[in-house]
């Protein structure tokens, strides 16, 4: 007698394992998004054990030793798909240069769960409230996407259509995110609020990066970017907030001024976790948070 699915009672799914990442595109092409493509299958198996009816056929990359590698540049880090939340945590560049990305990689679930999710999963799975896109929009990030037509480059912050809906093509591949290094005289700031730091969905999760221009008088923003989870249908940046912000002196950004420019960015709603409200609030506590960090930064004259 044949093996049977244990949930369904039917004949498995198939479960590809290619062993080049030509072999991957080759399938991907011929099952398009019917076929799901996995690594550390930390989301798949959790909709699995919450009753799904079946497995779809799976695409498993984790023999793909380039999809897990980390390539670090003199302007940017490039980090493969399939390399895991705790690879990332370690690796002395990317602490070195892009602590916001150490700290979100260290709250994606467990420790178990760092050593099996990947950041290319967290990306693709496309949750509105996944804990390192912030840090990937505040940062810049660009991902590279393959199919068997070729390969291609978008920014992040473009990449998302829609709740659990993103630009990928039905026969392309995340193969690759690079996250540029920030300029100097910049202050990284990154929190995830929940109720707890580690395996605990966000109520709302907030990166920033704002570079500070130290002339003769008082610093001022030259620069700001931002990136938030938990208060829209995908991760969100704040572009109203940035553009406010450049060329305001650091002593002088008031509370009001933050909360207009965010009501033009943000969408939050109220859930299961949070309410729309405490969301809005709590958004404005941490973007004067992050000023206050960079004012502190600052050199005192």
């Amino acid at each position: 007698m044949s093996a049977v699915d244990p949930v369904s009672g039917q004949p498995p799914a198939p479960w590809y394992r290619p062993v080049s990442l030509a072999d991957a595109l080759s399938a991907r092409a011929r099952w398009r998004k019917d076929i799901v493509a996995i690594a550390g299958c930390t989301d798949l198996m959790v909709g699995w054990n919450a009753g799904a009816r079946r497995l779809p056929p799976v695409l498993d990359l984790s023999a793909l030793a380039e999809l897990r590698s980390i390539e670090a540049g003199p302007d940017s880090v490039t980090i493969g798909a399939t390399a895991s939340c705790a690879s990332i945590a370690r690796h002395p560049v990317i602490a070195g240069r892009l602590p916001m990305l150490v700290a979100s990689a260290r709250q994606t679930g467990s420790v178990a769960i760092q050593n099996r999710a990947t950041l290319g999963g967290n990306i693709m799975n496309a949750s509105p409230a996944a804990d390192n896109p912030p840090v990937l929009l505040a940062y810049g990030a660009r991902l590279t996407l393959a199919s068997v037509r070729g390969i291609r480059t978008i920014d992040y912050a473009s990449f998302h259509a829609g709740y659990k809906r993103t630009l990928a093509e039905g026969d392309e591949l995340l193969v690759s995110v690079t996250v540029p290094f920030p300029a100097e005289r910049v202050t990284a700031y990154y929190r995830k609020v929940g109720t707890r730091r580690a395996q605990a969905i966000s109520k709302i999760a907030m990166a920033a990066l704002i570079e500070r221009d130290d002339g003769a008088g008082p610093a001022v923003v030259r620069n700001a970017s931002f990136g938030f989870a938990s208060v829209g249908p995908v991760p969100l940046p704040a572009p109203s907030l940035s553009r406010s912000l450049r060329g305001l002196p650091l002593s002088g950004i008031d509370r009001a001024q933050v909360e207009r420019a965010l009501a033009a960015d943000l969408a939050p709603l109220d859930d299961i976790r949070s309410t729309a409200a405490y969301r809005r609030s709590v958004a404005v506590n941490l973007v004067l948070a992050a000023i206050d960090a960079a004012r502190e930064a600052a050199p005192r004259g």
